[in-house]
């Protein structure tokens, strides 16, 4: 780049966008890079403030800020994304499916210690939906070496730092525990809660069935579930310590493999997820999935429908960030519930 006065510019191309700002009514591009600068631009360009103005000189070792943006979006982009057009030197990748996304935290972090560039994600391991802007790249100067640009893509490694996962909607069965409810002495409400969560990410009840709190029961019951076409199997109530509190032991005994009864969450301490020899997963919703506005469950679920496996690693990194204030307005996942890992 070469710096010379605006009034000296006439017939130099532009080599990169010159914003203008009016609040409240734009903030926008007047010129474009690659512009041929003309007279009657002149009071133009003075008159959002730009005295002194880089033209481009060519120079083979240095990439335009745009250049050097689109390597960060080949390091970011994956299946599902769409990129946006170069818009004064930023790349924004967009979701083109409903979906969990996730990105490579530690590889982010690399990148992005290299200095002179720059990519902000969304947070990973949360659901996003078509349309969604999953993040944004670019430099910081105007130019920059291709040595440096070369170094980012190796230390990103060959695969993209973000994937977008897409949801299959999946058949799921209710198993209703509790002695109360199979006598008929209260209502279940809970199942219309899961019914209503399930459907938003378009999945159907295709069982439910309700047991008292014999442990031999709720394991036939899940044993049936398991012998149909059911995908996803949930358990509800009888999950804390109390004598009559069965459904962790009927879990096993059906013949799921436990992977963590219990989470550092707040709400769900006491969920439970396990899965089935053929991959089904199985879980026990403690009773604060019936009224409490976010829990564990909806830091779960998105991983389960998006066919990523629930590890006990994973479930214990959750602590921090794992504290729900239940806040009179509702934001989730737009604040800090989950996203501490």
């Amino acid at each position: 780049m070469k710096l010379i006065r605006t009034q000296d510019a006439v017939g130099q191309v532009l080599c990169h966008d010159i914003t203008q700002i009016i609040p409240g009514v734009t903030k926008d591009a007047v010129f474009r890079k690659g512009h041929i600068i003309r007279e009657e631009d002149i009071p133009v360009l003075l008159s959002v403030g730009k005295e002194h103005i880089y033209i481009w000189e060519n120079n083979e070792a240095m990439l335009h800020e745009n250049d050097a943006a689109d390597i960060l979006r080949a390091i970011c982009q994956n299946a599902h994304m769409r990129a946006t057009p170069p818009k004064e030197g930023k790349i924004e990748l967009i979701a083109e499916a409903d979906g969990l996304l996730l990105v490579d935290i530690e590889r982010l972090r690399a990148v992005n210690a290299l200095g002179e560039m720059m990519i902000a994600t969304r947070a990973s391991g949360f659901p996003v939906k078509a349309g969604d802007k999953l993040c944004g790249m670019r430099v910081i100067p105007l130019v920059i070496e291709k040595e440096k640009m070369e170094r980012a893509a190796r230390t990103a490694g060959d695969e993209p730092l973000l994937r977008l996962l897409p949801f299959r909607p999946r058949s799921f069965g209710v198993v209703t525990t509790g002695s109360e409810v199979y006598h008929g002495l209260i209502q279940d409400a809970f199942t219309p809660v899961l019914v209503r969560k399930m459907t938003e990410y378009g999945c159907e009840m295709t069982a439910h069935t309700v047991c008292s709190d014999d442990a031999g029961q709720i394991t036939d019951a899940i044993c049936q579930m398991a012998a149909s076409d059911v995908e996803l199997i949930l358990c509800t109530g009888g999950m804390s310590v109390d004598p009559d509190d069965r459904t962790p032991l009927a879990i096993q005994n059906a013949g799921a493999t436990v992977i963590s009864y219990g989470a550092p969450v707040l709400p769900g301490a006491m969920f439970l997820v396990s899965y089935l020899p053929d991959g089904r997963p199985v879980c026990g919703l403690p009773g604060c999935v019936m009224y409490a506005k976010r829990t564990i469950f909806d830091l779960v679920l998105p991983r389960l429908l998006a066919d990523v496996p629930v590890t006990a690693d994973w479930l214990a990194g959750l602590g921090h960030g794992g504290l729900c204030l239940n806040c009179a307005d509702c934001h989730f996942p737009n604040c800090g519930f989950g996203k501490g890992i």
